[in-house]
């Protein structure tokens, strides 16, 4: 749409509104599958229950973080307390304002670029390997729960060192003790100037009461 004579856009093709959105969903569209998270684009910050005992910190903590995704968040606990769905919440609020966010479940992610190795992939494994590095916002569910491999060790402390050293954002979850944790990697993310730390004590949700179930 060309702008009228007289106007600072004078002899530039203005795209119309219709065409602003189509290239807008498109983005979405490819934010999306970039993302990972088809099997958790329902979790969000409306359908997670913060009245459960245990969680109101997880909650308003990841809600901020989604809001202004600066340093890099763990959130730790048992099977079933919530980590999962506050990660994806947060993943799925930034792919809404247009962050370019990877998800992923370690061991899936690990998969991933273990096939990537493969002539027939779409994506080189150097490729594969730095969308996962260089995403504006990374989100890594159940750390710890890898096969731990010297490649699984390897492959997991250059994606962590480099998002450190770079102060890129980063939501990390794990059930397992720090202790257990690649020591590399555990370094990183005991370093309290860059990582915040909340552990959710909240029961199972299996095994709560209908009353304190998520929604």
């Amino acid at each position: 749409m060309p702008a009228e004579v007289g106007s600072p856009n004078f002899g530039r093709i203005i795209p119309c509104a219709c065409k602003t959105r189509e290239t807008e969903s498109r983005r979405q569209r490819s934010l999306l599958n970039m993302s990972n998270l088809d099997a958790f684009a329902a979790l969000n910050f409306s359908n997670f229950d913060a009245n459960i005992p245990g969680v109101r910190e997880a909650f308003s903590v990841s809600r901020e973080f989604a809001r202004h995704p600066e340093g890099w968040l763990l959130l730790m606990g048992g099977f079933g307390c919530g980590k999962t769905h506050l990660a994806a919440a947060i993943a799925n609020e930034a792919l809404e304002r247009g962050i370019s966010t990877y998800f992923a479940v370690v061991p899936d992610l690990l998969d991933q670029l273990r096939a990537a190795y493969a002539p027939s992939t779409e994506l080189s494994f150097d490729e594969r390997f730095e969308q996962i590095r260089g995403a504006a916002l990374l989100v890594l569910d159940d750390l710890g729960t890898e096969n731990t491999t010297q490649w699984a060790r390897e492959k997991l402390y250059q994606i962590f060192n480099h998002r450190y050293n770079y102060r890129m954002p980063t939501v990390v979850t794990s059930n397992v003790e720090l202790d257990l944790i690649e020591p590399r990697i555990r370094s990183r993310l005991c370093d309290a100037s860059l990582c915040r730390q909340i552990f959710i004590q909240a029961e199972d949700y299996r095994q709560r009461p209908n009353q304190y179930r998520y929604k």
